[in-house]
C-alpha cells in the first residue's frame, strides 16, 4: 500500500507485500538480487534516529553500509530501506538476518525492485540524474491516484468533520522497553558483568587511557556492575567500542553500553 511514496522517497521500488509466511522465495518466485533490501514489521514505537542507526550497527558486519533510510509518517511507518555497495553483500545480510527479532518483531527483509540513490551515486554516478528523473516522474504520476493518499485524505475530512464520520480515539500503546544495545549515545557509560572483587582504582586506570574521564561510580550493593561518566558522549563512545568485551580479570568480558537517559 505504501510502494509508491516510498519509491518517491527512498528512490527504489517495493516488492509487493508479503505475509510472514510468504516471506521466504519459493523456486517458482525466484528474487533478484540488488544492492538495496527493503524491510518490514519494524516497532513503530522506536525514534527514527534510533532505528536508523540500529539497523546501520546491525547490518554494518556484512559490508559497508551505503544508506538508510526511514521515516516516522504514515506511508513509511514500521519500514526502511538498508543499501549495500554490492548485491552479493546485501544477499548475505537478507539471508542471515532475515526474521531477526528487532526491538521484539522480527524482521521482514526482501530485495526492492530497484536500486536506491545512494547505491546509484556509489557504483554508477554518470546515470544518476536519469534514475532521477524516472522517479520524479513515476511521484508524479501516483500523486492522485495512489490508494494509501487517498485513504490519508479519507482520514483528514472525517476528523475535519467533513465525512460525517466520528473520529475515534487510538487506544495508547505500550511503551517499548529498548535492549540496551541500541540505546542513544550518552556521556554515560552502563557496565556489566564485573568481576566482585573489582576497585575503583581499577576501573579509574582502564578509562583513564581514553581522555575526557569524569568520573566513575561504583554502585556497593551490586559490585558486578558500576557506571563511568566522560565530559561528553564522544569520548564516552571512543571507550565504549574499544573496551567493550574486555577480559579485566582474564576471563569474564564486560559488557559497555550507553546509560539509559
Amino acid at each position: 500500500m505504501a510502494d509508491a511514496q516510498a519509491a518517491s522517497i527512498t528512490g527504489t521500488s517495493i516488492p509487493p507485500a508479503v505475509s510472514a509466511q510468504d516471506a521466504t522465495p519459493t523456486p517458482s518466485q525466484p528474487e533478484v538480487a540488488c544492492e538495496t533490501l527493503y524491510i518490514q514489521n519494524l516497532n513503530e514505537k522506536v525514534r527514527i534516529d534510533v532505528l536508523k542507526a540500529s539497523l546501520r550497527g546491525l547490518f554494518k558486519s556484512y559490508g559497508e553500509v551505503l544508506d538508510v533510510v526511514a521515516h516516522s509518517n504514515l506511508r513509511m511507518r514500521g519500514q526502511a530501506f538498508v543499501s549495500f555497495a554490492s548485491p552479493e553483500i546485501a544477499a548475505k545480510a537478507l539471508k542471515e538476518v532475515r526474521g531477526f527479532p528487532l526491538y521484539s518483531k522480527p524482521m521482514q527483509i526482501s530485495f526492492a525492485r530497484t536500486r536506491s540513490d545512494a547505491v546509484v551515486k556509489k557504483v554508477d554516478p554518470q546515470s544518476f540524474e536519469v534514475h532521477k528523473s524516472r522517479r520524479d516522474e513515476h511521484k508524479k504520476l501516483t500523486r492522485y491516484t495512489n490508494p494509501l493518499k487517498q485513504k490519508l485524505r479519507t482520514k483528514r475530512l472525517a476528523a475535519a468533520g467533513l465525512a460525517g464520520v466520528s473520529a475515534i480515539p487510538a487506544p495508547k500503546r505500550p511503551a517499548v522497553q529498548m535492549p540496551d544495545e541500541y540505546l542513544p549515545p550518552n556521556k554515560i557509560l552502563f557496565l556489566q558483568n564485573l568481576p566482585e572483587s573489582v576497585t575503583k582504582d581499577q576501573l579509574m586506570a582502564l578509562f583513564s587511557q581514553y581522555p575526557n574521564l569524569y568520573e566513575v561510580r561504583l554502585i556497593p550493593t551490586k559490585k558486578d556492575i558500576a557506571f563511568v561518566e566522560y565530559m561528553d558522549e564522544a569520548s564516552a563512545g571512543v571507550a565504549k567500542d574499544a573496551l567493550h568485551n574486555y577480559k579485566l580479570d582474564g576471563e569474564n568480558k564486560i559488557k559497555i553500553t550507553f546509560a539509559r537517559k
